[in-house]
Order: structure tokens, then sequence, then C-alpha cells
């Protein structure tokens, strides 16, 4: 019965099975309290809740408390230093970081930052699934597979897509496409896992985060446009690549305690300009996919808003995830784009636009692929891809996550055991 579990169900151990399930419950009722603990504080600090030159004490309020919390707490890590120790070690980030990491990522998000729950959220299961692992004594390659699991429940958590939250997990470590081929399938079964648990927590019913439309017919021409989509979203990647790597190269001649505290007040000064430069865009995509009567310079600027918040966001240090502020910046232009060319299929270029700019960045084309169409409806899939893949392609050699590269195939970390490490995951108590 081993042997037919083994070969032909997930290829791993019966008890790795078993860990992936625990992790994917557990990573769902964690993902379940921090989206609920954000909600709480949306309703003291969202923008919504202030107004004016009040913004300037509530996000600069917000830049000192995540300056005290990193200076007296502890450093709360990064997606960086997530990949690369799980290239490394097989394990995420250690779990003192959370203590730092789940307070002021709750702070930067409720208070209106320009970045969304998804690094957070993930990093958090992620390290979760690690110390598992660690607990358990598994090898390396059964802590990765482990970890991985946990990632992709925090990101189904979010986006309410489980196979493409599974291969988005997977992709985020490479810049050349999945690699870790034998975590896929247990991946898969934590996204489940945890999609199932949150949706019955909460009871937020089996539907994504947001309602993308679906095209009544499909001509050869939408692939025409979807590579049109492709260059765009590259462009965008680009762009903000580049912008956020130049702003924090400003932000590092600043002293570390202040850094969060300017991020604060240069992004209520950029709130005064507009409101789509603040919040990471979750509710806001919403809003643009059904706006009627916009013109292009509306949905334009409503993208550079966006990539101004979110730019300013991630080089001040505050946490959080630029995920859902470049689908936003997708969407915006799509529709933009739309209004140039109307005889273009609406929804093809909104899906193609979303994918493509989060492609360049995060170099994801299959998760990326997936997530939306899961969402907008598989009809989607080809001319999505094809626009993903044009982005990949003109972004190959753009990186923001330095730390994503190919998995060692010459190493004997299969040997090791998980708590072994690198020494920069500090799985403690």
């Amino acid at each position: 019965m081993r042997e037919v579990f083994d070969a032909y169900l997930l290829g791993v151990e019966p008890r790795v099975a078993i860990l992936v399930l625990v992790v994917g419950v557990v990573c769902g009722l964690v993902g379940a309290a921090y989206l609920l603990a954000l909600h709480l504080l949306q309703h003291v600090l969202w923008p919504t809740e202030w107004s004016g030159a009040v913004g300037f004490a509530v996000l600069g309020g917000v830049g000192i408390a995540v300056a005290l919390i990193g200076r007296f707490v502890g450093t709360p890590g990064d997606v960086e230093l997530m990949v690369d120790n799980i290239h490394v070690s097989g394990t995420a980030t250690g779990v003192r970081m959370l203590r730092s990491l789940v307070p002021s990522s709750l702070l930067c998000i409720a208070a209106g930052g320009g970045m969304g729950p998804e690094a957070p959220l993930v990093q958090t299961t992620g390290t979760l699934a690690s110390w598992t692992a660690k607990r358990a004594g598994l090898l390396v390659r059964e802590s990765r597979v482990l970890t991985i699991a946990g990632m992709a429940a925090g990101f189904t958590v979010l986006f309410g897509a489980p196979l493409g939250s599974a291969v988005f997990a997977l992709e985020l470590l490479h810049r050349r496409g999945l690699q870790y081929y034998e975590a896929l399938l247990p991946a898969v079964l934590g996204s489940l896992a945890g999609y199932g648990v949150y949706v019955a927590a909460t009871g937020a019913g089996l539907e994504p985060v947001w309602h993308l439309a679906s095209p009544h017919s499909l001509h050869l021409g939408d692939l025409g446009w979807s590579v049109v989509a492709g260059v765009g979203g590259a462009v965008v990647a680009i762009a903000f690549t580049y912008a956020t790597t130049a702003l924090r190269w400003g932000a590092r001649r600043l002293p570390p305690m202040l850094r969060p505290v300017c991020g604060g007040v240069l992004l209520a000064a950029l709130g005064l300009l507009s409101t789509y430069s603040l919040t990471f865009g979750e509710a806001q995509i919403n809003e643009i996919l059904t706006k009627h009567g916009g013109t292009v310079a509306f949905f334009a600027l409503a993208a550079l808003a966006k990539f101004a918040g979110t730019s300013v966001t991630l080089s001040a240090e505050w946490r959080g995830g630029f995920i859902i502020p470049l689908f936003f910046m997708g969407a915006c232009l799509a529709r933009a784009l739309h209004g140039i060319a109307p005889d273009a299929n609406e929804a093809v270029m909104v899906a193609a636009f979303m994918a493509a700019a989060n492609t360049g960045v995060t170099k994801t084309p299959l998760g990326s692929t997936l997530v939306v169409t899961e969402m907008a409806g598989f009809q989607l899939l080809p001319s999505t891809l094809v626009a993903v893949i044009v982005s990949f392609a003109l972004t190959s050699e753009v990186s923001l996550i330095h730390s994503q590269r190919e998995r060692d195939v010459v190493g004997q970390d299969e040997d090791q055991r998980g708590q072994q490490g690198s020494g920069e995951t500090g799985l403690e108590n």
C-alpha cells in the first residue's frame, strides 16, 4: 500500500502527505485570523476613516510604530530572504521574525499603505510550515515541500484560486519557471485544504476575490491584442522595478529609524493628490472593473497613482506585497487602452494586462495566468498565456526578487536534516 501511495499519489511519504494536510488546515485558519485582525484595524486606520491633513498623523504615526517595532522587537524579514532560505535549507524565515512581521504588516496595510497582505501572510504560513517540518525532523527536500504547501495555502486564502495559488508559490522561487516539480501535488493539496478551511471558517463562499468579465466569444485578433497587453505589462514591470530600485537607493541614505516615518509622510502627501495612491487596491480593482464613463486619462492616472504609492511603500520598508497592486495597475491600463481602441475585447485586455504586469515582476507566468483565469473563466487561458509569455520574455533580465534562482541539483541536500539550515532561517521557538 505504501508503495502505491508513493508511486501514484503525491510522490512523498504518507507522513509528509499528512503533514501537508495539517499545515494546509492550520494555514487556512491562520489566514482567516490574519484577515480578521486586518479588517478590525481597518475600521480605525483605513483611509475612509480620515481625510486631508489627518493622514499625515495617521501614516506618520504608523511609520513611527513600524520603526519602533523593528528596533525593539526585531527584523521582520522579507520575501527575498524567504526565497533564499527555501533554496538553501528548505525552510522559510524564522519564527521570531513573525513577532515583528505580523504587527508591523497589519499596521502598514490597515493604514492604507500601497502594498497588500499577500507577502506577510505567505511568509507567515510558509514559516509555520517550516517550523512544523523542523519539529517533525524532515529532510531538506521534505521540508521544502511542506514549506511550499504552506505558502500555497496562504496565497489561496487571498485569491480564492487554489490551482493558480499552488503554481504561483512554486514559480515564485525561480526566475525561469517552476522547478521544484516534486512539490506540485503537495502544494495543490495544501492549497485546497487551506481554501476549504478558510471558506468554512469565514463563510466567504467558493468565489474568487474579484469578478472579471468573461468574453462572449474569442477571435484570432484577440491574440494580437494579448501581445500588446504583454508588451504593456512588461513596460509596467520594468518601470516599477527600476523606480523601486532608485527609491530604495535614496531611502538607504536615511537612518533606518527614519525610513518608515518619511515613507508615511510621503504617502500622506500622495494621498492628497489621489486616493488611488493609498491602499493595496483589492476593493479598488472591483471599482475600476465596474466603473462606467471613466476616461482614458482617469484610468491612466489611477494606475500612475498606485504605481507611486506602491513604490514608496516598498522603498520605505513598510510591510506588504506588491502582487495585488500590480494587478490593479494592469486592470487600469487595460481599461485605458480599451478607451483608445474600443474595438478590442475588453475582457481579454483586462485579464492579459493584469497577468502580464505581475509576471514581469514576480516571474510567475503560469501562476499569474491561472490566478487570473480562475477568476475570469478558463476561456481566456490562451490569450492570457500569450500576454504573460511576451512579458516574461521581455523582462527576463529585470529582477526585483534577487534571490530567485535555479534549483541546486548538484548539492546533497537530501541527506541533510531540515534543522541544520543556513544559519539565516532562525527557526527558534
